[in-house]
């Protein structure tokens, strides 16, 4: 890490917060040319501070810092586009996103590629009505660039294509294996998977394929690791689901 390092005015999102002594944060943030880096915004939570409001995940910024260790010292935020209006699912959704990016990418290592990734999935969490299809494409999105990409091409031990009538079980450190279909094994067709890559979510079946499929091999890459916002979401999914079938019995 270099010394006495100052950045002006660059573009970047906060990823997370928390507070910092009596009147002070430390903010997580996603820079376009430095990549994740943690600050701390001096006197930031007072009443009168001006980077009160300023200083939130999802909004577009532009800020200034001085890097003299790891932890740098912020010196200067501006907002540099509109809010992003989130709420219900894709606001959790997009807490999700933020806590995936916090574990898996690296400080001072710039990846403008995921940067401007997410970018465009803010976008279209912000604009859907159902996020789900938004967030798996992101998620497949996420491991490819970070070069843990999904093979849903070829089975792993043939090398043959992926039969449309065949059953395979995704294994993380291979690929599609094929293997018959059996209620203990968690297997998909070949036409699935096909669908999977090919980010056709407007298909329910091939959406909760992807969801099954991307939960298994996200969960690896964390090491076992839960995300709080994940396990709020699989919460509130489960209640609906609950409830639901609840309803459905009463009107029978």
């Amino acid at each position: 890490m270099a010394t006495d390092r100052r950045v002006n005015l660059e573009p970047a999102w906060i990823l997370h917060h928390r507070p910092f002594r009596d009147t002070s944060q430390i903010i997580d943030v996603f820079s376009a040319d430095h990549g994740k880096l943690a600050l701390v915004a001096r006197g930031s939570r007072t009443a009168k501070s001006r980077l009160k409001g300023i200083l939130r995940p999802f909004q577009r910024l532009r800020l200034s810092w001085a890097q003299k260790s790891d932890l740098g010292t912020l010196t200067g935020a501006e907002i540099a586009g509109p809010p992003y209006t989130l709420t219900g699912d894709a606001l959790l959704s997009a807490f999700y996103v933020n806590e995936l990016l916090l574990f898996f990418l690296h400080r001072h290592d710039p990846q403008p590629e995921i940067f401007a990734l997410y970018g465009e999935t803010l976008d279209a969490l912000a604009g859907a009505r159902d996020p789900a299809p938004g967030l798996r494409t992101f998620e497949i999105d996420l491991l490819r660039l970070l070069g843990y990409a999904l093979d849903l091409e070829y089975e792993a031990r043939s090398g043959e294509l992926l039969d449309d009538g065949a059953h395979y079980e995704y294994r993380v450190e291979e690929g599609p294996v094929r293997s018959r279909a059996d209620a203990d094994r968690e297997t998909y067709t070949g036409e699935r998977l096909k669908a999977v890559a090919a980010g056709a979510f407007e298909d329910a079946e091939t959406l909760r394929a992807a969801n099954r499929l991307l939960r298994r091999v996200i969960h690896h890459h964390l090491g076992g690791k839960e995300l709080k916002s994940r396990k709020v979401l699989l919460s509130i999914h489960r209640d609906r689901m609950r409830a639901s079938k609840s309803t459905g019995r009463s009107g029978e």
